[in-house]
């Protein structure tokens, strides 16, 4: 039997998902995913993005539920700190933490304007002035960490919470065909190649569900 079992929604919409099973699978809980239904109200309002306050992706591991990806990942690094979510120098947990808790709050033009769909890509898309500074600011938290660190993750050789965090944008950066640096690409590579990554990846191609709103043809 399992020792948790982790909520999730929609494997090809669902950017929270995605993240809270990076995290379970970084820090090496035993877990099994159990799915909550896209049309379900509380996951719809995330994967359109109406809400910032869902309760999924969920941990549950034993009498603890725990909600809202930071809370997750600060509670299975406290359970597995062997799992080293968190980078062993003091300025890299710091600018870990920091940068983690910037994608959590922020970016709110990219969330909208390129929404998660992993079945999508649309060559040429043209991205607003908004989700452009937002991608700016994204590729720079990149560069600048990946040139202290030097990768091919954010942190140096082992993914870390920040990994997890930024994976989906990565997504939504090839979906859009979002140009960027060299240094930038190569951090893309690296999540596309990361083991968990690829299995969410396989995963959704089998889903039937699909959202129209997030279907549209831009």
């Amino acid at each position: 039997m399992a020792e948790a079992t982790l909520l999730i929604s929609s494997k090809n919409y669902s950017s929270w998902s995605l993240r809270g099973y990076l995290l379970a699978r970084l820090s090496g809980i035993d877990f099994v995913e159990e799915r909550v239904a896209p049309d379900d109200p509380r996951a719809k309002e995330e994967l359109l993005m109406r809400t910032s306050s869902i309760l999924v992706p969920c941990l549950i591991h034993g009498d603890v539920s725990v909600w809202d990806t930071l809370a997750i990942a600060e509670y299975l690094n406290e359970l597995y700190p062997e799992a080293q979510m968190l980078p062993k120098e003091k300025l890299a947990r710091a600018r870990c933490r920091s940068i983690s808790g910037e994608m959590h709050s922020g970016f709110s033009a990219l969330r909208s304007s390129l929404p998660m769909n992993l079945r999508f890509h649309k060559p040429g898309f043209t991205v607003w002035s908004s989700a452009q500074a937002d991608i700016d600011r994204i590729t720079s938290i990149w560069r600048d960490c990946l040139s202290t660190w030097k990768g091919p993750f954010l942190f140096g050789k082992h993914p870390t919470i920040a990994d997890a965090m930024y994976a989906p944008v990565v997504t939504r950066f090839l979906s859009y065909d979002v140009a960027v640096d060299h240094l930038s690409k190569n951090f893309m590579d690296a999540i596309m190649r990361w083991a968990p990554m690829k299995e969410w990846v396989e995963d959704s191609r089998d889903e039937p569900q699909e959202i129209i709103e997030l279907d549209l043809d831009f």
